[in-house]
């Protein structure tokens, strides 16, 4: 039986994937995390197909998938059986040549931590596990793994990939683009905020493509909250993920949310709102940005706001009939944030106007970024402006950017002032971090 299990064809190279920071390191064990149906599972393999062209054999690129019915029941105790069977049938390998494995679902074996310890400690190999985010959090990993595990986070397509996978052209340089060609990337990044980057979504209809996205978000709430944390209170619990993909980056708190379901009958307690957030962020499925301040008592009571983990989920869960469109790039700003590593907060002026992202890289350089579909309202452009100014003097070093739809026709003759950069958000995108 483990002899079968062992190994499959390594698929054809799929859409490249775009992970900034290290892919991995010596000595730990990689662990790909992110939303189900993000591509974590083709992440993987995608890197498998690499290490082949690079002349790596392929009986040293080893993958399990825990999922088949054949390693069902398997226990953390017979995981050594798997690589012993494996050294059976190359013996030459052992001690002598690097074996890469790839663990995927790793988490439907109950204590797999101890082994990949092990065999790190004890083989010579590289290890890549991937699964359930809910089931390998990087606090628990930090904590199992004792300091072995190397996390490497998958998000939904981002433009550049959307772009890629679905056979559209990627400018070299955005910002040198003819009047069509400007037309057609525009067209295709409005597609993808509403789309969505699930690369099962890709090409579907509407009707299918929000039918698909919504049994994502059923089994997220079934497989990776309920069934994981014993939650039972499946009617509170549903009503809050609905409110929050519902309300791409509007403020949101617990208590007000707790009364407004003891308004409708649902009695639950606050502290398990708390918790279901907590459980809600850890499978991914939305993100959360906190209020920046040095005090940790004024974050906590100050509203957080909520963002879906892609784009696409907004319109299956937002009933105002609304576009949209101002939220869905807000929340596509994020996610690019995240994607580049960076620790974000939003900013709150002392006048009382907010910036929407503060973004700290992990060099250390910092951006106050305003998302604003739409700045040819003149009020509507000063209210941008006037924010980004008063956070930039309580943060002087930071550059001040404005990300829009499309490109802003209207810039003042004497451009932008106090040194504040508007662009289209594509261009931002597709040149990466700077």
């Amino acid at each position: 039986m483990l002899a079968g299990a062992i190994g499959d064809p390594i698929p054809s190279a799929a859409t490249p994937r775009i992970v900034h920071g290290t892919p991995g390191l010596p000595g730990k064990a990689t662990a790909v995390v992110g939303m189900r149906r993000s591509g974590k599972t083709t992440f993987v393999h995608i890197g498998r197909r690499a290490k082949l062209e690079a002349g790596i054999p392929r009986e040293r690129l080893v993958f399990v998938g825990f999922e088949d019915e054949r390693l069902a029941g398997l226990k953390a105790d017979q995981l050594g059986h798997l690589v012993e069977e494996y050294y059976r049938r190359f013996p030459s390998t052992r001690g002598k040549e690097t074996v890469h494995w790839a663990f995927d679902e790793i988490q439907n074996v109950k204590g797999w931590e101890t082994f990949v310890r092990r065999i790190l400690d004890t083989e010579r190999v590289e290890v890549t596990v991937s699964g359930s985010s809910a089931a390998l959090l990087s606090r628990e990993l930090a904590t199992a793994m004792r300091g072995r595990a190397w996390e490497v986070v998958i998000h939904p397509f981002g433009f550049e990939e959307y772009l890629r996978h679905n056979v559209l052209p990627v400018p070299a340089d955005p910002r040198l683009l003819t009047s069509a060609e400007r037309s057609a990337l525009e067209g295709a990044f409005i597609d993808h905020l509403f789309v969505g980057g699930f690369p099962e979504a890709q090409g579907l209809d509407a009707a299918t493509r929000h039918r698909l996205l919504g049994s994502y978000v059923d089994v997220a709430i079934l497989r990776d909250v309920m069934e994981r944390h014993g939650v039972t209170q499946a009617v509170a619990l549903r009503w809050l993920v609905r409110h929050l993909l519902g309300n791409a980056g509007a403020a949101f708190s617990v208590e007000k949310f707790h009364g407004s379901l003891r308004s409708q009958g649902i009695r639950i307690a606050r502290d398990t709102l708390h918790d279901m957030m907590s459980h809600l962020e850890d499978c991914f499925l939305v993100r959360t940005v906190w209020m920046e301040s040095t005090s940790e008592r004024q974050r906590m009571v100050n509203p957080r706001k909520v963002y879906p983990v892609d784009p696409g989920l907004i319109g299956v869960f937002d009933r105002s009939g609304r576009a949209n469109i101002g939220h869905a790039l807000e929340t596509a700003v994020l996610i690019e944030l995240e994607r580049r590593l960076a620790s974000v907060t939003y900013v709150r002026t002392e006048g009382g106007r907010e910036v929407d992202f503060l973004a700290r890289g992990a060099a250390g350089g910092e951006d106050l970024v305003q998302v604003c579909a739409d700045l040819s309202d003149p009020a509507t452009a000063e209210r941008e402006l006037r924010a980004l100014q008063e956070a930039g003097r309580a943060f002087p070093r930071a550059k001040k950017l404005i990300l829009t739809l499309t490109l802003a026709t209207e810039t003042p003759s004497h451009g932008w002032p106090g040194g504040i950069e508007v662009r289209p958000a594509y261009e931002w995108m597709l040149e990466g971090p700077t």
